[in-house]
């Protein structure tokens, strides 16, 4: 009997790491550049790779800022966004794949970002200084 149950929990535990979505991982991003690249394996059957891109379109020599990781769903995907804070306007952009690892890091024309309120702020600053600074 326990040789049945061991066989059991090995299939099960076999199954649910196969249906598990890794994907890159990339808390913050800039020039390209991962300062912490990792994998990610994604919780829930319904998640999805996702990779973001922030940029400053009045800031054309700077490619902006990235992350990449796993998201609950494709709520919010494949769409651009245009806003503005501190006035300063910016750009970000989500794209989203539900394959391993199909988030690669590339250095131009990557997709978008999904950045975190304070890393948003702190964009909105930095082009706002490089803004006045090259006027």
């Amino acid at each position: 009997m326990g040789k049945i149950l061991f066989v059991l929990v090995g299939c099960l535990a076999s199954l649910i790491l196969v249906d598990s979505l890794v994907c890159n991982k990339c808390t913050f991003g800039v020039l390209g550049i991962c300062l912490n690249k990792a994998n990610e394996t994604c919780s829930g059957t319904s998640s999805v790779c996702f990779t973001g891109k922030a940029t400053f379109p009045s800031l054309t020599s700077f490619s902006g800022f990235n992350s990449q990781g796993c998201q609950a769903n494709a709520t919010g995907c494949n769409v651009t966004a245009t806003a503005t804070l501190l006035g300063v306007q910016y750009q970000t952009e989500i794209q989203c794949c539900s394959t391993d690892n199909c988030n690669p890091v590339t250095l131009s024309g990557a997709p978008s970002t999904k950045m975190t309120l304070s890393a948003t702020i702190g964009a909105a600053v930095l082009a706002s200084v490089w803004g006045s600074m090259m006027h």
